[in-house]
């Protein structure tokens, strides 16, 4: 079983979280820029935290033979507050960059006047820079948040087909379907959807345009709920290739839009640092 995880939060996770992904068939991770959990007290922030997505996190994630990509922007919760939105300047930088796939995470956390600006003015930038876009849905009024989610998506102008909303469910499923936009699924151990649960919803709603992820982060997550998906999917009837399709060609699909998806020597080994032993190489001088 191949695994392309299209949204995790790695810079929280450990070494050890490589190891067993990897393991598991973990091939390719997709990490959005996100919310840290403590508040951001300037732009400056951002520009360490996006360099070291760009940089070090895709330099650990080889280590372990897993190709690691990121999306850029300011995301719906620090979009309110007025120190960081100097952060939408600094995007264009990056959105540059070989390594960055979409614009994302943007949306709505809470549904506030800011958080309309800031959202359209990213999905300006994935138009101008012809990427992709990766959309958060607000965690609570969910239904509500997803209608006024599509309705900027639509006053934009971008494709819906560049754009996935994730974080959905059961509620939310036939809304975003019915737009023409990828759905995007997060398998939590608590919270947002099991992988039993994701199994009903592909039984009803089919694989096309379906991503499912792990949005492993901080909190209490599992980054091998990808693969319990899977397996969940194949006890359920569900064919090798509807599982592979799922977990492997649908997020290469979505984000080979942005026409820098590299995936090319995943089967080059883990290396290993001849002086230290230690299996994470060390940089610098």
């Amino acid at each position: 079983m191949r695994i392309f995880d299209p949204h995790i939060h790695m810079t929280s996770r450990t070494t050890d979280d490589y190891e067993r992904m990897a393991a598991a068939g973990v091939r390719a991770v997709v990490e959005p820029a996100f919310w840290l959990g403590q508040p951001r007290t300037s732009a400056a922030s951002f520009t360490d935290y996006f360099d070291s997505l760009i940089g070090w996190e895709p330099f650990r994630a080889g280590q372990f033979g897993v190709r690691h990509f990121a999306t850029i922007a300011l995301n719906p919760k620090e979009a309110n507050d007025p120190r960081c939105r100097p952060v939408l300047d600094l995007l264009p930088r990056y959105l540059d960059k070989d390594a960055v796939v979409a614009v994302g995470e943007i949306g709505y956390d809470s549904m506030t006047p800011e958080e309309d600006e800031a959202f359209a003015a990213q999905l300006a930038l994935a138009v101008a820079y012809d990427l992709p876009a990766l959309v958060h849905t607000p965690h609570r009024d969910k239904a509500r948040g997803c209608e006024r989610t599509l309705a900027v998506v639509a006053e934009s102008g971008i494709d819906a087909g560049r754009v996935v909303v994730d974080h959905l469910n059961e509620v939310t499923v036939k809304l975003v379907r019915d737009s023409g936009c990828w759905l995007g699924f997060s398998i939590y151990p608590d919270t947002k959807m099991t992988p039993q649960r994701m199994v009903e919803l592909l039984r009803e709603y089919g694989t096309e345009r379906m991503l499912v992820n792990s949005a492993a982060d901080w909190g209490r997550s599992d980054p091998l709920l990808t693969r319990a998906t899977g397996e969940a999917m194949l006890a359920a009837g569900f064919s090798d290739d509807d599982v592979d399709k799922v977990l492997w060609r649908n997020p290469v699909e979505f984000y080979g839009q942005s026409g820098r998806l590299d995936l090319s020597d995943l089967d080059t080994a883990a290396a290993v640092d001849p002086q230290t032993g230690n299996s994470i190489l060390r940089g610098g001088s």
